[in-house]
């Protein structure tokens, strides 16, 4: 146990953390966390703090599932590891790739797997490129997303969506990049515009970019559901529909990054379900396995393998494996984590809950410091202000109202997610009506603090 007393005398010389203040991680013991039960985690010194968040919104579950637990025991007596590739794989793998294609939302579905969400992203990009370059359509590299998306880190993940800062920053090359603005209705609305206005705009100016990018360059479009990492931004009415129609006029394709919103979080398995989205791929992660361990899937449509096949033939190979693609271990989990849902109703628990929970986050409209509540299945974003203040959204930087709110949430508590002048949340989906209180209580604490704390 570390001496707290002595903390001002802390350095670190070892770990690197991501999405850290780096110099300030040299100096001060980042919070190190010991224990979780349900919706609860507890840190070294013995606090326990609900997890708004679900860690990274991955936690469906919650913590310490014993049937979890139990599945990877025993899949780690029978076979702790064998990598699946070169004509070969285990048991598992074999029923878990049926049973997510049993429940997938596209029809006929394939299915590889990958380790993390990011991974997933990259590998179904770089499957789109070999497909095409085999079936007569190498020149379609280009990707459109959405700026503010966040797809993950890989260098070619790191170009789809973020901020032009961040690409900057690491220096990632955006070359087979095309960018169009996240949908954020009603914050950038137009004065008078609808929400069919909104949306019929956001098409047009996807039309405008495919154009512009050359429509024979252009091969997908990868969009999230819900755009969770942008600050909990559902999509405007009819959005996706109208995406895909232009998308379908330059025949090129939708792939649907469900690395958050799959399994349950919007209320229904597949945020694609709750938003009629008809995506040529799905890639899953998270929730999966209910991050228990790390495992991903990209989910292809039978048109998208065939091309595939062909570049197989070609070549004789799939040349793309990974050590730790469906490890045994953690196909066991995400098998169970399938059955817990359907044994749990785990949505249908989702579904029943949600009202309570997008009531419970508009009860916080009266506070000084709330601008504006966003929720959509279990999840949700309270948009912050300051009166007299005009503070521009920071992104992905730290700092500000967002960061200061979730630094008071850990001394109450409760841990949130900052993104730019916004607390996101996406508690684990086992929530109770009585820790959905508690947490909107302890995060009304939290903004007291930061409204009455003294001026720096």
């Amino acid at each position: 146990m570390p001496d707290h007393a002595a903390v001002g005398n802390y350095r670190n010389d070892t770990l690197v953390l991501g999405f850290s203040d780096l110099d300030r991680l040299r100096r001060e013991r980042p919070l190190v966390l010991t224990g979780g039960r349900g919706v609860f985690v507890s840190d070294e010194r013995g606090r326990e703090y609900i997890e708004a968040v679900s860690s990274f919104y991955c936690v469906a579950l919650g913590y310490n599932d014993a049937e979890l637990i139990e599945a990877a025991t025993r899949q780690m007596r029978a076979l702790p590891m064998y990598p699946s590739g070169a004509h070969r794989t285990v048991p598992v793998v074999l029923e878990l790739a049926d049973r997510l294609a049993a429940i997938a939302p596209i029809k006929n579905a394939r299915i590889a797997f990958a380790t993390t969400g990011s991974e997933a992203n990259d590998s179904l990009i770089k499957f789109m490129w070999y497909g095409n370059g085999h079936t007569g359509a190498k020149a379609r590299r280009k990707i459109i997303s959405r700026r503010g998306s966040y797809h993950g880190g890989t260098a070619l993940t790191t170009g789809l969506g973020g901020s032009a800062a961040l690409q900057e920053s690491f220096g990632i090359p955006t070359v087979d990049h095309v960018y169009v603005s996240q949908p954020a209705w009603p914050m950038a609305g137009l004065p008078g515009e609808s929400e069919a206005g909104y949306t019929a705009r956001l098409a047009e100016e996807l039309r405008a970019a495919i154009i512009a990018a050359g429509p024979e360059t252009v091969a997908a479009m990868i969009a999230e559901p819900v755009s969770v990492s942008a600050g909990m931004l559902p999509p405007p009415a009819g959005y996706f529909p109208a995406i895909k129609a232009v998308l379908d006029e330059f025949g090129i394709q939708l792939f649907a990054d469900e690395v958050v919103t799959g399994f349950g979080r919007t209320g229904n398995m597949w945020g694609s379900e709750t938003f009629a989205i008809q995506p040529d791929c799905i890639t899953s992660a998270k929730g999966l396995s209910s991050a228990y361990q790390p495992i991903s899937a990209i989910i292809m449509s039978p048109d998208f393998h065939d091309r595939m096949i062909a570049g197989s033939k070609a070549d004789g190979w799939l040349a793309h494996a990974g050590t730790y693609h469906a490890h045994p271990v953690a196909a066991a989990v995400a098998l169970k984590t399938i059955e817990i849902f359907e044994k749990r109703d785990i949505v249908g628990h989702v579904r029943r809950i949600m009202p309570l929970w997008q009531a419970a986050l508009e009860s916080l409209t009266d506070h000084p410091l709330v601008g504006s509540i966003r929720h959509c299945g279990l999840a949700g974003a309270v948009q912050l202000r300051r009166e007299g203040h005009t503070a521009a959204d920071t992104g992905m930087k730290m700092g500000g109202l967002g960061q200061a709110t979730y630094e008071a949430g850990i001394e109450r508590g409760v841990l949130t997610r900052p993104i730019g002048e916004s607390i996101v949340m996406a508690p684990p989906l086992i929530i109770k009506p009585e820790e959905i209180t508690e947490l909107t209580t302890r995060l009304r604490q939290a903004l007291d603090d930061v409204l009455h704390a003294p001026a720096a």
